[in-house]
């Protein structure tokens, strides 16, 4: 990760949130759901969360495996992991998540530690998305999955359009009236440079997972790719 990504996501740290809700027209909270689902995290299980952002994934992951799992909540902005820590310190009952500021291209796990794993929002942003499948494929035990969410340009050239009117014209302004204008408008251009589903397939079965799966959502704006090594 470049210094200069981090610094984007320490600045939005503040209205995180509150412009995903507006990014994914209210819906992220199904699409989290459905990630943590196709996960396979159970009751007990030791969990990994790359790129927790402002941990709501981290949190929903410790709902579903209780107090007798744990989670790792991974991420490079301190800013981020800061506002983590304190949403998770107003939960009860209290969940048993560890925050790690680090790298996910350099994770600082042993080798098949992790039950489950997720990744919200953070594939897009890496600036090496074999590097970081790899990092993932080595901390999860054999036989694990891992389930990552993330926006996507749609195939369909109707929905391109679309998508690319609503950032424009409804979340750049939003996040110009918060004061993060700049930081937002990287959205574009990093959608533009993701591999789509059937090429992160291939990155995915690249580094050694043997099953791997893209489900496009939300027709095709969203997508989850499910891993098992």
């Amino acid at each position: 990760m470049t210094n200069e990504i981090r610094s984007i996501f320490d600045r939005i740290a503040p209205v995180y949130d509150q412009l995903n809700d507006w990014l994914s027209l209210g819906q992220h909270r199904i699409w989290k759901e459905m990630a943590i689902k196709w996960s396979g995290a159970k009751p007990g299980d030791t969990c990994l969360d790359l790129c927790c952002g402002s941990g709501d994934l981290a949190l929903r992951l410790a709902r579903r495996i209780g107090t007798a799992g744990k989670v790792y909540g991974v991420d490079f902005s301190p800013n981020l992991l800061a506002t983590a820590k304190e949403r998770s310190q107003s939960t009860y009952p209290q969940p048993h998540i560890a925050w790690i500021e680090a790298d996910v291209l350099s994770l600082p796990f042993a080798d098949d530690q992790f039950d489950a794993a997720t990744m919200g929002y953070g594939l897009r942003n890496v600036t090496d998305i074999s590097r970081s499948l790899q990092e993932l494929h080595r901390v999860l035990k054999p036989g694990a999955k891992a389930a990552i969410l993330d926006f996507h340009r749609p195939h369909h050239q109707q929905l391109r359009a679309f998508q690319q009117w609503y950032l424009d014209s409804v979340v750049v302004p939003m996040a110009e009236n918060l004061g993060v204008k700049e930081e937002y408008a990287y959205i574009s251009p990093s959608l533009d440079r993701f591999p789509i589903g059937k090429e992160q397939v291939v990155l995915a079965q690249q580094v050694g997972f043997v099953s791997v799966t893209h489900y496009p959502i939300a027709n095709g704006m969203m997508g989850i790719l499910v891993v098992s090594k």
